[in-house]
């Protein structure tokens, strides 16, 4: 039996095919369900990382010393902010995620009571993580590290290869958007306020 390329070829993109479409549903057009809008979420949609996906836990030490917990804030809509103390860019953000805070933290929300931030912070040292808090005015109280820069373990879980980076939840813990600045960040939160 001869076998060519071209037929080796073939047969390796219709056995493809055929495994897409037994393991996902997808290429026979059937619609997952656990992806579906914030409202229609409940306990069976799938940990990952996109919108319409529930968001992996984090469990990480404040400078205090104290665990917090992501699921904590259950309830409420939740900016998870991947930054550090030694990023430009995120220390210039910093301002817009204070003023947002401020303006939505008792805001009621189609998708939770409340508006909180979860500072996760890739920075090595205690001191310098410290004084880029204090500094910037982050006055929300969930903020963790495990102090490993870019050997972060919370950042690995989300995939973070660049910061600032962030994952807005609502208060399923559903991921509704990710990686919102300055404006998109606003005109997010304005757009799911009741």
């Amino acid at each position: 039996m001869k076998i060519t390329i071209k037929g080796l070829f073939v047969f390796i993109v219709s056995l493809t095919i055929f495994t897409l479409s037994a393991c996902s549903g997808k290429i026979s057009g059937e619609k997952n369900p656990n992806l579906t809008r914030t409202s229609e979420v409940t306990d069976t949609a799938i940990i990952g990382l996109e919108p319409g996906n529930r968001a992996p836990e984090l469990a990480y030490q404040s400078p205090e010393g104290k665990t917090i917990a992501l699921s904590e804030l259950h309830g409420k809509m939740v900016l998870i902010d991947f930054w550090a103390s030694w990023c430009m860019p995120c220390r210039v953000e910093n301002p817009n995620l204070v003023k947002v805070y401020n303006k939505y933290k008792n805001s009621r929300f189609t998708g939770g009571e409340g508006f909180t931030i979860y500072s996760v912070s890739l920075d090595k040292e205690m001191k310098l993580w410290t004084d880029g808090i204090n500094k910037d005015g982050l006055i929300w109280e969930s903020h963790v590290s495990d102090l490993k820069g870019w050997y972060s373990v919370p950042a690995a879980i989300y995939q973070v290869t660049s910061i600032p980076a962030n994952f807005l939840i609502d208060g399923n813990g559903i991921i509704i958007a990710k990686n919102l600045r300055a404006e998109s960040l606003e005109r997010t939160m304005e757009g799911l306020m009741k």
